[in-house]
């Protein structure tokens, strides 16, 4: 058993449909522990785009993280996702944050088709406010508290990541 933390974001079509529907279908999986609510955010990346919705989901199954890094490909290709362009609009983007065994230890990775941690994630308040409005004692291995890890983004980042619905 593994526990997971993925981090959701669509910015084409009904991005909150595509965002529920990833959330459903975890859901139906039987591995959804938790998940957040859902934040507008502005395009990360050189790429122009419309904004995303964003979210965090706690999972927990018999998956190692590339059993994880499947899923979340098999929840993107539900969704139409598309790899044409980098960094690009997408109808659903889902990414392995984090991943933690049963002993409480987290998987490392430096593979480069599934870094773990999320090389990124301690840079981007797109997945830290949603994390940590759904956890307020999470961590991420290797970089310590989100909470902390939020403070030390410039306050236009964090700010730009608005509360935007129930999920």
């Amino acid at each position: 058993m593994t526990r997971a933390v993925l981090s959701l974001g669509a910015n084409l079509g009904d991005r909150a449909a595509v965002l529920r529907a990833a959330i459903t279908a975890l859901h139906d999986d039987g591995v959804l522990v938790a998940r957040s609510t859902l934040y507008e955010t502005p395009p990360w990346g050189p790429v122009e785009q419309p904004p995303y919705l964003n979210a965090i989901a706690v999972v927990r199954g018999d998956r190692d993280a590339a059993g994880w890094l499947a899923r979340a490909h098999e929840l993107e290709q539900a969704a139409g996702r598309t790899r044409e362009v980098r960094w690009g609009a997408r109808t659903l983007d889902v990414d392995v944050v984090t991943v933690t065994g049963d002993d409480g230890r987290p998987v490392l990775s430096d593979d480069p088709l599934l870094t773990l941690p999320h090389p990124r994630a301690h840079e981007r308040a797109f997945v830290l406010v949603p994390w940590l409005g759904l956890d307020p004692a999470a961590e991420l291995p290797g970089h310590g508290r989100v909470a902390d890890l939020l403070a030390a983004l410039p306050a236009e980042d964090v700010d730009a990541v608005v509360r935007w619905d129930q999920l």
